[in-house]
């Protein structure tokens, strides 16, 4: 079994290598909680990737099934000579943390190994809330209990605007795997079914569904700047700093998106996520 310490710098790490933007944002948070919010950040990222890892839903699910069976208790083996898990239990034990919302947070996750598109808006912010909405209220849980609950609201809606900006910046690699993330009721509306948005020939009516995609993202956005956050917990929302200069590239390439690279530079999102961690806004 690894150390703590060492538990926590593999974690960060593998967040330096995978999810640059939370890897800052762990860095700007407190010192002291910054083990558990690697810990969460890490464990986001491992199942996150599992579709770049795997030819088939089958495998995919395996390693689902994995971290289910490792929060579960029934994992075999030594899970805790994986250092993720070791820090996220860590995690979980220090601070008490649900295990159902990462168990519901890898159910979710089970939606990127198929293709199948979401049927409506309600279920892609379903999705949006058991994956990124649940990181940012777990990350409040950390940082502090009491006043995590307070902040619910302003977490629902940035976890489902953070989540579509990142199909947004993922929506090429989406199309080339046959994936679609826009919901079925949005590409209806702009005259488009999941087969014809994938063929790509129509840029007028694809650029309509991106733009209804993105001003609904927008919506969940301005909502979530508007909800009340503690300033103890606002270290969970600094990610969230990056999704509105996202959704103005993405609206501004429209149906261009999937040949430009909306992702601000890095000069530009380490600026973007320090403004906020100073001014705790996002």
């Amino acid at each position: 079994m690894t150390e703590p310490l060492a538990d926590s710098d593999a974690c960060l790490t593998m967040l330096r290598d995978l999810d640059r933007d939370r890897y800052l944002a762990c860095l700007l948070s407190p010192e002291d909680r910054r083990p558990a919010l690697a810990a969460l950040y890490a464990f986001n990222a491992e199942i996150a990737r599992i579709r770049d890892l795997v030819r088939d839903p089958l495998p995919g699910e395996v390693r689902m099934q994995w971290w289910r069976d490792f929060l579960e208790g029934t994992s075999h083996g030594d899970s805790l000579a994986n250092p993720v898990a070791a820090a996220l239990l860590s995690a979980i034990e220090t601070h008490n943390l649900p295990r159902k919302t990462l168990i519901d947070m890898i159910e979710a996750r089970i939606f990127d190994l198929y293709d199948d598109p979401f049927e409506n808006r309600n279920a892609l912010e379903g999705y949006a809330g058991e994956t990124a909405s649940a990181l940012i209220q777990l990350c409040s849980l950390v940082l502090s209990p009491s006043d995590a609950a307070a902040s619910a609201q302003a977490a629902g809606h940035a976890g489902v605007a953070q989540a579509m900006a990142g199909m947004l910046l993922l929506a090429p690699l989406h199309r080339r795997r046959g994936q679609v993330y826009i919901p079925l009721d949005i590409l209806s509306a702009a005259g488009l079914d999941r087969e014809t948005f994938l063929e790509g020939t129509d840029a007028t009516r694809i650029g309509a569904a991106l733009e209804i995609f993105c001003a609904h993202a927008q919506d969940h956005l301005e909502k979530a700047r508007k909800a009340p956050i503690s300033k103890t917990v606002f270290p969970a929302y600094i990610p969230v700093a990056l999704t509105g200069k996202v959704i103005a590239n993405a609206r501004k390439a429209g149906a261009g998106l999937f040949e430009q690279d909306i992702q601000p530079s890095m000069l530009r999102r380490q600026w973007l996520l320090g403004k906020a961690s100073f001014l705790r806004r996002f």
